[in-house]
């Protein structure tokens, strides 16, 4: 049974859906990333401001000390917004992530079933060869032991019969099929 065009074409959107799945979970994933980016950046804005504040102390400039206070004001609101998208982000690139193995696991189940069936079918095929080899060399066995036996026979009726007699001279002008038959009647 040769793999039907319905099973390639089953592997085929199998691996074009596949490919889609890895597709939106490496966006996802580069998503994920930028909002994780922007956290260490919001945190590096808060480091700043911190220390704007204290060399602000430090130096009695009362600018320093309130940009440092507004950085960490800044830092604080973003990191409060990011918090909540990174955890939906994680949990969305979560969600692709399983999609997409169940997408690699379904090609690999589809694959599977077309390489067990072109296995079956070369091993049909090798069968079917075997076969044929097999028949071919009973039938040439079967042929050398009828040409010995007609042989056999000729040279059995030429060692029993006289040169002189009759059927001797037709036994050996008749085809080796044609004389078993005249030494039969």
């Amino acid at each position: 049974m040769a793999v039907s065009r319905a099973m390639r074409r089953l592997l085929r959107i199998r691996d074009i859906e596949e490919e889609q799945s890895k597709l939106a979970l490496e966006s996802a994933l580069g998503e994920l990333h930028q909002l994780e980016h922007a956290l260490v950046v919001s945190n590096e804005m808060g480091r700043r401001g911190r220390n704007l504040v204290i060399s602000g102390a430090c130096s009695g400039e009362m600018t320093d000390r309130l940009a440092g206070i507004e950085e960490m004001h800044t830092s604080e609101r973003r990191i409060d917004a990011l918090e909540p998208m990174i955890a939906n982000s994680k949990s969305g690139v979560d969600e692709l992530r399983q999609e997409f193995l169940i997408k690699r696991v379904e090609r690999k189940q589809a694959e599977t079933l077309i390489q067990e069936a072109e296995a079956r079918d070369a091993l049909d095929a090798d069968r079917r060869s075997q076969q044929s080899l097999d028949d071919w060399f009973r039938n040439r066995m079967h042929r050398e032991e009828v040409k010995e036996d007609t042989e056999r026979t000729e040279s059995l009726a030429r060692t029993l019969l006289p040169a002189s007699h009759p059927q001797a001279t037709i036994a050996s002008s008749k085809s080796p099929s044609e004389s078993t038959d005249s030494l039969k009647t």
